[in-house]
């Protein structure tokens, strides 16, 4: 997948608005792959809701989101499927890590399905993120920051042609948010991928291609 488009886009919930300001809704907005985007947004202005749209989890919009010129409203569930498994990746807000798992089976049970990733390079990634000593011990007695480490490995290791994250560094200090930043950065120039960032606060230290308001 090279590029979206999204065309005319918005939320049912927003069809009363007539004083909407957005770089997204009611607009002609195209993302491209290899190429980096923030999107800023105030709560309560569909944040989750673009990231539902992208991921095929929500459909409740007029106009029309196109996927290298095919309009999704057509996709199966199978197509569906196989976009977030190859195309592509999201690291969600609330995180969707398996609590009785360790940090380490977390991720290794998705990279069991994808093979992207070797142990080595796994592991690697434990020691930068500064969760070395964390990798056996079950999801659910860790802190939240701990967590969203995981679960940004967890969705590192597939192949994608974008990735999207969701506040990513909320809850990290600017030391471990700059290591995330890189390893973010690195995967994305591997897979040549575009690089979508969602944010209502902090957002990683990145030199973004674009800046968009929801």
């Amino acid at each position: 997948m090279n590029e979206i488009k999204m065309l005319n886009v918005l939320p049912h919930v927003f069809d009363t608005l007539d004083d909407l300001s957005s770089d997204v809704w009611r607009s002609e907005l195209k993302i491209e792959k290899g190429k980096t985007y923030l999107l800023k947004a105030e709560s309560g202005k569909g944040k989750s809701t673009f990231c539902s749209y992208l991921l095929g989890y929500r459909n409740d919009y007029s106009g029309n989101i196109l996927f290298d010129n095919s309009d999704v409203s057509a996709f199966s569930i199978k197509k569906w499927t196989d976009i977030r498994k190859h195309h592509i990746s999201h690291l969600f807000q609330e995180l969707r890590l398996f609590p009785e798992l360790t940090a380490m089976e977390n991720v290794e049970i998705k990279n069991s399905l994808t093979g992207s990733a070797s142990v080595r390079e796994i592991e690697n990634w434990f020691e930068r993120l500064g969760i070395a000593d964390k990798r056996d011990e079950k999801i659910g007695k860790m802190s939240f920051g701990q967590q969203q480490r995981v679960a940004l490995m967890r969705c590192l290791v597939q192949p994608f042609d974008f990735l999207m994250v969701d506040e990513p560094i909320s809850h990290l200090d600017d030391a471990n948010a700059n290591v995330m930043s890189d390893i973010i950065m690195e995967n994305v120039r591997k897979n040549n991928a575009g690089l979508i960032v969602t944010s209502i606060g902090r957002h990683p230290n990145i030199e973004y291609d674009k800046i968009l308001r929801l």
